[in-house]
């Protein structure tokens, strides 16, 4: 059975720092568009219109000095290219005015107090100049320049607003991919780290920046941990070694006291003596890691491993068919099936019931173990297969321990709830449900499946 590849965590591009960086300088550099161009433009509108207003002074003052020079009568009007004026006598009537304002002449004065009047539909700006004893001239400048120079303004700002966020945000997300390459190739080599292996250190950057910190801080980091791992693993195996020899002595006495007295207290301990070689094994399991484990390979039939699982455990029931082979190591499998049927018992109490059926096809065996407990804690779900993490009152190691030995079979172990099947009778239902699934390995005409499995075998690393 090939093991299915590691696939690396990706993060979606809403979440990735890139796009949030990206996202960060794109607003700073809308607002700072906004504000730095609200401000120029501002200032270049007043500057604009103060050279409007000063033009119109200048043009007031040079026409009002070349009519008192020239001494004009009253039947002429002075005038220019683009400017609008008329001569107002003191009692508020038009003397004279340009020819674009002709229908004013002898009319009274329609402009009095207007800053800005509308000419021909289009808006100037006036003021006024005395004549001495002519009157008034009054002068016009169309804003038609002044307003075209205001849009254009307008629609730059409107143009920078808009563009340059966007370019901004190319720029950024691109800068960053080349930036944050170096990280993103750390987060995909640390999501391929194997924690069962020999921890391996990140690769640094050439350049000593802040990512080269960040992957220096966690390479010592991840030297800490497998040294504390190997410290762990050491002292957990000295351990479980320390204590599997008197327990393998104090197992054998009781086995031989419990036959020949027959003391219900001594069979108890007997049996807690069992309870503590397997934890033991399961310790010693956790010490040395799933990839330490090596399988030796048997062909054994059904009824050799129920025997086994009947005398390991107490008030079995047996469903199924239980006449055919199996192709595995009869010990591990015999951990891994008991470490389930002990969890159940322990679930259902004495007078509970549990249940191990066998379903075998061409390309599955299947063990299904139920009880009659309360069934699994509903919080715990997966985490009931993490070391140390128990839903019935045991050290926690059990389960774990079985899934890798279902794993190291090229098979599966799952959880789930106790359910009544037709035709099945004598199966617990109403507490727990674990279902290991283990390769095929019917014998026949063609032997590929069995020599797929001696592939396998040969393929699994030696310690």
């Amino acid at each position: 059975m090939s093991r299915a590849p590691l696939r690396t965590a990706r993060v979606a591009w809403r979440h990735s720092l890139r796009f949030r960086l990206a996202l960060v300088y794109t607003l700073v550099a809308f607002a700072l568009i906004g504000v730095i161009g609200l401000g120029v433009m501002t200032l270049l509108l007043r500057q604009m219109d103060a050279q409007f207003q000063t033009r119109l002074n200048e043009r007031a003052d040079s026409l009002a000095e070349a009519f008192l020079g020239r001494g004009q009568s009253l039947g002429k009007s002075p005038g220019g290219t683009g400017v609008y004026t008329m001569i107002v006598d003191e009692d508020g009537r038009v003397l004279a005015a340009t020819p674009a304002l002709r229908q004013y002449e002898g009319a009274p004065f329609p402009f009095e107090g207007q800053g800005t009047v509308q000419i021909a539909e289009v808006p100037a700006r006036t003021t006024t100049r005395t004549l001495g004893d002519f009157g008034t001239l009054w002068v016009a400048l169309p804003e038609d320049a002044l307003i075209d120079a205001r849009r254009i303004a307008l629609n730059a700002l409107l143009l920078a607003l808009l563009v340059t966020p966007l370019l901004m945000f190319v720029v950024g997300w691109l800068v960053g991919r080349r930036a944050l390459a170096g990280l993103g190739e750390a987060a995909d080599l640390a999501d391929r780290i194997d924690p069962t292996r020999s921890l391996a250190t990140l690769p640094l950057p050439a350049r000593e920046d802040e990512l080269h910190r960040l992957l220096a801080a966690l390479n010592r980091l991840l030297l800490r941990i497998e040294a504390g791992q190997a410290r762990e693993k050491q002292l957990l195996g000295q351990i479980v070694h320390e204590l599997g020899a008197p327990l393998t002595v104090l197992k054998a006495s009781l086995a031989r006291a419990a036959e020949r007295g027959g003391d219900p207290e001594v069979v108890r301990a007997a049996l807690v003596a069992d309870e503590l070689t397997f934890t033991t094994q399961d310790l010693m399991q956790l010490a040395r890691g799933q990839l330490e484990m090596r399988l030796v390979w048997h062909f054994i039939p059904a009824a050799t491993l129920r025997g086994r699982l009947d005398r390991l455990v107490s008030g079995l029931t047996f469903v199924g068919d239980w006449d055919g082979m199996i192709l595995c190591d009869p010990d591990r499998l015999t951990q891994a099936l008991r470490n389930l049927l002990a969890n159940a018992r322990r679930a259902a109490g004495p007078g509970g019931q549990v249940s191990v059926t066998l379903r075998e096809t061409s390309e599955h065996v299947t063990f299904t173990v139920r009880d009659s407990g309360p069934g699994l804690p509903a919080d715990l779900g997966e985490r009931i297969f993490d070391p140390f993490v128990s839903g019935s009152g045991s050290s926690g190691l059990g389960l774990s321990v079985a899934r890798q030995i279902a794993v190291l079979h090229g098979g599966t172990l799952t959880a789930g709830s106790a359910r009544a099947q037709e035709g099945r009778p004598g199966e617990a239902v109403g507490g727990a449900q674990f279902t290991l699934t283990l390769p095929g390995a019917a014998l026949g005409d063609d032997e590929e499946e069995v020599g797929e499995a001696e592939e396998e075998r040969e393929a699994l690393p030696v310690p």
